[in-house]
């Protein structure tokens, strides 16, 4: 037989042998990447939705934490890892929108994943502790603009969603306000608390126990319309400032590539799952809301936050490395 021709039956029989073990996927256990550490909000939302994926699928599901270098150590693990379906992985807002303009390069391309479909996202709040004597955003306002600069805002670090909720916000008001970086939202809202700090973009699922506590006043919501968690709280809009949404957000990706029978299954039960009641509700017991999306609408979703981001980031001329 020709070379050629053996070559051609070899590649075929591959072929045919790579769409079996996709049509007879899972028949292993499956691991999802997370790139935070353990404990975070990030991944007791992982788990929660593994949990619920594992019956469906007939597999166990194995959630490992990749940690640090703003989401790129996990990111990387992911893009660089087989597109057979048995790894996945969290990608979020920092992931998918935000890195691609902070850092000049980066060991991931976003988009180049396989989008499995969104998972959920975490409404930002802007706060103050309760003994501040700001209760409006307007009172916010005025203190910047009589002194500029001088006015301290906390975030969960530079280039975390907290802190370019922040930036977004300097940029609708026209105000100058001073960005104080943590490690992490639990330290920025500890000093928020302590009076350290004077005002905060807080995720509600970090910030909603001290909320509720009474220890932290929310002077509005960076989402379009008021929270079912917190109706008293007013949008951004309400308080004056048009046009303004600042969301965490998270979904499932997994390496360029994977096979359509694998997609089609995953994400139909992705979907499934957030959207059971089990899992929604656990969802919003913790403050965040469920974001079921097709891999389409989540690809598009991220594309266009990727653009609205990159625009933000560069007017406020951020640059990590």
């Amino acid at each position: 037989m020709h070379k050629h021709a053996k070559r051609l039956l070899a590649f075929a029989a591959l072929s045919i042998a790579a769409t079996a073990s996709a049509q007879n996927w899972p028949n292993q256990p499956i691991r999802w990447i997370v790139p935070y550490p353990a404990g975070g909000g990030a991944d007791v939302v992982a788990r929660t939705v593994a949990s619920g994926l594992e019956k469906p699928l007939g597999q166990t599901i194995v959630v490992e934490n990749r940690p640090g270098a703003a989401t790129i150590i996990g990111a990387t693990a992911i893009a660089q890892a087989e597109p057979n379906g048995y790894m996945v992985g969290t990608a979020d807002s920092g992931t998918l929108a935000f890195n691609p303009s902070l850092y000049s390069k980066l060991s991931y391309d976003p988009a180049k994943f396989s989008y499995v479909g969104g998972i959920a996202r975490f409404p930002l709040l802007l706060a103050v502790n309760a003994n501040s004597p700001f209760k409006t955003v307007d009172d916010v306002l005025q203190a910047a603009r009589k002194e500029p600069g001088k006015l301290t805002a906390a975030s969960a670090g530079a280039g975390s969603p907290h802190h370019l909720a922040l930036e977004l916000f300097k940029q609708r008001a026209n105000v100058n306000i001073l960005h104080v970086p943590y490690k992490g939202a639990a330290p920025a809202i500890q000093d928020l608390l302590g009076g350290q700090v004077d005002v905060m973009f807080i995720d509600l699922a970090a910030g909603l126990p001290n909320v509720k506590a009474g220890k932290l006043r929310v002077l509005a919501a960076a989402t379009p319309e008021r929270l079912k968690t917190l109706p008293d709280a007013p949008t951004m809009a309400e308080q004056g400032v048009p046009d303004f949404t600042a969301y965490a957000w998270q979904g499932m990706v997994a390496p360029a590539g994977l096979p359509q029978p694998v997609m089609d299954k995953l994400s139909a039960e992705l979907q499934k799952t957030i959207t059971s009641e089990a899992v929604s509700q656990k969802l919003n017991d913790m403050g965040v809301e469920p974001m079921p999306m097709s891999p389409q609408a989540f690809q598009a979703f991220a594309e266009r936050e990727r653009a609205a981001w990159a625009d933000v980031i560069k007017k406020a001329n951020i640059h990590l490395e």
